[in-house]
């Protein structure tokens, strides 16, 4: 089959899926996407969206000729033969990931169908042929999504890799899946359906590993005096290493890694083979999100009756998304030490007022500082760089910051009159006698 301008296919339109339909409309093919939700059809037929992601709502507004939304299955079978896939695999209660979803897709496809699976979803290595032993005929190609959410649009459009695995007999419609990609550019992997589907569990695991490599890193920084800002410098000049995910924080979170490491750790388990390197990646990242509580600790003693301020809530910035976020365990941590938290994300607010029990949210940051006894900066926001952090201290009940991120300026911020601490920095001065009570 050609698939010059092909129409394709899109089933599921949550994150993953309306990306990628905005952007196959972008270069031009006609997109027909079926979500199972009507509200959410009637919506993005309407041109609104709720996902936020930078540059989305513009592609969807410049291509809306180009896009179709629907909930009927028979409308998409109808008009395109290519059908990526982009439905949730969300973690069981085991670790596994839910293929529920991918199941009743493939069961709504005819018994003769000649259309092409295209799986998007990510899924456990082995699915694929598992789905063509259940369906002998069906053309099925995993091209798993690399796309970082607040960025995704630019890496659909311009990635880094792409790809295609297809087993024999599908050669054809993988050869149909990568021309779709040749006017996108990056490198094509070729491969079969198997390593495919573990190139992505494997890539997202891997830099998991990075993260958590970066936080133990950071720990003993803290013991012996040294800065880990400096020493991921160094290490991430060495071209076998790299400077990427090497910045110590407060943890990962997000709708990937953690549910992937999860999922590839319990496929190795599944599979007979203990993976304990994922086993150690999974604890650090929950351990380093306690830290923070300890050192707050270190200054104010008992948090009972403390206020405490959370800046920025969603898991990373330019996302609203607040699955597996750092913040979620940082509110029930302090909560459950008896302290009184307050709160501000300037775009994850909404989202992040269904999920918290007991947590104030205020409008602004000043606002959010305005008499606290400490703060704790959880998620990177811009605006917290331009904040007037001189202004901020005179309105805090004690000028305490924990950097989360290590995104501030620590002279700076001592400048302003804060006691301040990041996460692997050398404090400047001990905690001064008689402050922690």
């Amino acid at each position: 089959m050609s698939a010059e301008r092909e129409p394709i296919g899109v089933i599921g339109v949550g994150w993953v899926g309306l990306v990628t339909a905005a952007c196959f409309a972008e270069v031009g093919h006609r997109v027909i996407a079926r979500d199972i939700l009507p509200e959410k059809v009637e919506s993005l037929s309407r041109g609104e969206i709720t996902i936020h992601e930078p540059g989305l709502g513009e592609l969807l507004k410049r291509n809306a000729e180009r896009l179709t939304f629907t909930t009927d299955m028979s409308e998409l079978l109808e008009g395109a033969k290519l059908l990526f896939v982009c439905v949730d695999t969300p973690p069981t209660r085991s670790g596994d990931a839910d293929l529920s979803r991918v199941r009743s897709v493939v069961e709504e496809l005819p018994a003769d169908s000649d259309h092409v699976l295209v799986m998007k979803s990510t899924v456990p290595a082995g699915t694929g042929n598992s789905i063509r032993r259940d369906r002998p005929g069906l053309s099925y190609v995993s091209c798993p999504e690399f796309l970082k959410e607040g960025s995704a649009v630019e890496d659909f459009l311009h990635p880094d890799r792409v790809v295609v695995g297809a087993d024999s007999g599908d050669e054809e419609s993988g050869d149909a899946v990568a021309r779709l990609y040749e006017p996108l550019g990056g490198e094509l992997v070729r491969t079969d359906v198997a390593s495919a589907e573990m190139i992505k569990l494997a890539s997202n695991a891997f830099l998991a590993t990075k993260i958590s490599f970066a936080n133990e890193i950071a720990n003993v920084c803290e013991k012996v005096g040294a800065d880990v800002g400096e020493v991921a410098r160094g290490m991430g000049l060495d071209q076998r290493i790299g400077p990427a995910f090497l910045r110590a924080g407060i943890g990962y979170g997000g709708s990937c890694f953690p549910k992937d490491v999860s999922a590839l750790k319990m496929l190795a388990g599944n599979s007979g083979y203990h993976f304990q390197l994922l086993g150690a990646v999974i604890e650090v990242n929950e351990l380093q999100k306690r830290r923070v509580v300890q050192k707050l600790q270190k200054y104010l003693g008992s948090l009972v009756g403390k206020r405490v301020a959370l800046l920025g809530l969603a898991f990373k910035p330019h996302t609203d998304d607040m699955r597996e976020a750092s913040s979620l365990v940082l509110a029930a941590r302090l909560e459950g030490e008896g302290a009184e938290v307050v709160a501000y994300d300037p775009v994850a607010g909404a989202v992040a007022r269904e999920l918290f029990d007991g947590v104030e949210f205020r409008d602004s940051a000043m606002e959010t500082l305005d008499g606290v006894d400490a703060a704790i900066l959880v998620t990177e926001w811009p605006e917290f760089a331009e904040l007037d952090w001189t202004a901020a201290a005179e309105t805090m009940a004690r000028p305490l910051l924990i950097d989360g991120r290590n995104f501030l300026d620590a002279s700076q911020l001592r400048s302003a009159g804060f006691e301040y601490e990041g996460i692997g920095r050398a404090v400047a001065d001990s905690v001064p006698a008689g402050t922690a009570e």
